[in-house]
């Protein structure tokens, strides 16, 4: 045996895995020596655009009263914005003072998307104690109050296109965030600050919209024909921004990548970096595959995304084991996630897709992320997918398609445990099934590592 470690974001668990079991794992990319002088360098030498202090400087001019919205991700995602040697965000700051801007024509505007708004303690963790001396405005994103949104154009996919009014009627517009493989818009960062970060939440259904989930390349590092992508650039351009400040982190959230600049080719180095560190080349398939929800897997909403990458490497009815830690209000999700949860679970997922791509079906907020566990549940059965967590109830596991994994260690003492319970229970029960020892995949990057079926 062999051990390893997943890390949930939150805590570490062991797992023994058996020696003949392949480890698949990204081929990552050196952590930054001197992050702090990195971030300072990209923002005094960004890619595709003049400088940022150029860029203030050159609005003050024409408006010297100026404000500034600078966007900032909410708690789902690890964003650096604290830290004196890796926080983004105290630097970018100075950088608009120096550049001439006063305290009160800075805004955070938290990109909230259709997420709940954060709290006050919430944001106390995510920001750096610094950023509350400097006495900023911090205001978050809400997509259903329709007097804090204004419209901006239209697209065929969205329709009329509703922004952020804060964001929309400032002058100089800075987007700040994270980029990671996402299994819809191929990579997070960049135009999704805007995209659906900054939207009414109409528009946020509609990016999401079962037809445009369709397409294959609506996938986990792809943006070349990818309808999502496309369809949040083009949005993010009508919106208008005037530089971003993006990072790429290894498995551990250490930096590996600061680009600042334009838009499009600062998020597109980023990703090229991203693809290269993130993508694991693989050539066969897997009995059994195990991996991880985790940091983004704060709920089963997100936990999807670490479901999805178990997809190129498991075999057609193969076994899929899923460790999970939901620290969010609800382990589980919104009562929308709930409700369509219940019908993929009553439908399965061939009849489930069938209904939400009819004509006369209606949106059901969240349906997006069941229609993701759909694609798993059309190779894995619910019945082979052993859910590894301490945090939902076994009743609620009744109607949640897969299967609980106390069904196997009903009062495990911690997650580690029962992960590698799971584990040996699929190994046990594969082999005298197959009569052979199964093939076994682990991926302890989890939603972070993409296999890549090679050709």
């Amino acid at each position: 045996m062999k051990e390893i470690y997943f890390d949930l974001g939150r805590t570490m668990i062991p797992i023994a895995v058996p020696d003949y079991a392949d480890i698949l794992t990204m081929a990552g990319a050196p952590v930054l020596k001197n992050p702090q002088q990195d971030i300072l360098q990209a923002l005094a030498m960004p890619i595709g655009s003049p400088s940022l202090e150029t860029i203030v400087r050159q609005k003050l001019i024409s408006h010297p009263q100026a404000k500034a919205a600078v966007v900032i991700s909410d708690s789902t995602r690890p964003v650096p914005y604290t830290g004196e040697e890796t926080g983004i965000l105290v630097p970018l700051i100075e950088k608009l003072k120096q550049a001439g801007l006063k305290t009160n024509q800075i805004c955070l505007l938290i990109a909230t998307g259709s997420h709940h708004p954060l709290r006050e303690d919430d944001i106390r963790r995510l920001l750096d104690p610094r950023i509350f001396d400097m006495g900023l405005t911090i205001v978050n994103h809400d997509c259903r109050s329709r007097q804090d949104m204004v419209p901006i154009g239209r697209t065929p996919a969205l329709g009329e296109i509703y922004i952020n009014r804060l964001y929309r009627e400032c002058e100089i517009k800075i987007l700040t965030g994270l980029v990671e493989s996402h299994f819809m818009a191929g990579a997070s960062g960049g135009r999704k600050s805007i995209c659906p970060g900054l939207l009414a939440e109409e528009n946020i259904f509609a990016l999401h919209g079962a037809q445009l989930l369709s397409s294959p390349q609506a996938a986990d590092l792809v943006l070349e024909g990818n309808p999502v992508h496309e369809e949040a650039l083009r949005v993010a351009k009508m919106a208008g921004c005037d530089f971003i400040l993006n990072v790429v982190l290894d498995t551990a959230y250490q930096l590996t990548g600061v680009f600042a600049g334009d838009l499009e080719a600062a998020h597109g180095a980023a990703v090229k970096l991203l693809q290269r560190m993130a993508a694991i080349p693989c050539d066969k398939q897997y009995d059994l595959v195990l991996t991880h929800a985790g940091f983004v897997g704060i709920n089963h909403y997100q936990a999807a995304k670490g479901g999805l990458i178990c997809l190129p490497v498991v075999k057609t009815n193969g076994v899929c084991v899923l460790a999970a830690q939901h620290s969010d209000l609800d382990p589980i999700g919104s009562p929308n996630y709930k409700k369509i949860m219940r019908l993929l679970g009553k439908l399965g997922p061939d009849r489930f897709m069938a209904k939400i791509l009819a004509p006369n079906w209606t949106l059901v907020p969240d349906q997006w992320e069941a229609q993701m566990w759909s694609r798993l549940f059309k190779v894995v059965p619910p019945e082979n997918f052993l859910y590894c967590t301490l945090d939902i109830s076994p009743a609620d596991f009744s109607w949640l398609p897969g299967t609980d994994a106390r069904t196997i260690l009903p009062e495990p003492d911690n997650l580690g445990e029962l992960a590698n319970a799971a584990l040996r229970w699929a190994e046990v029960n594969l082999s005298r099934k197959l009569r052979r020892k199964p093939n076994i995949a682990v991926l302890p990057g989890g939603p972070y590592g993409i296999p890549v079926r090679k050709g």
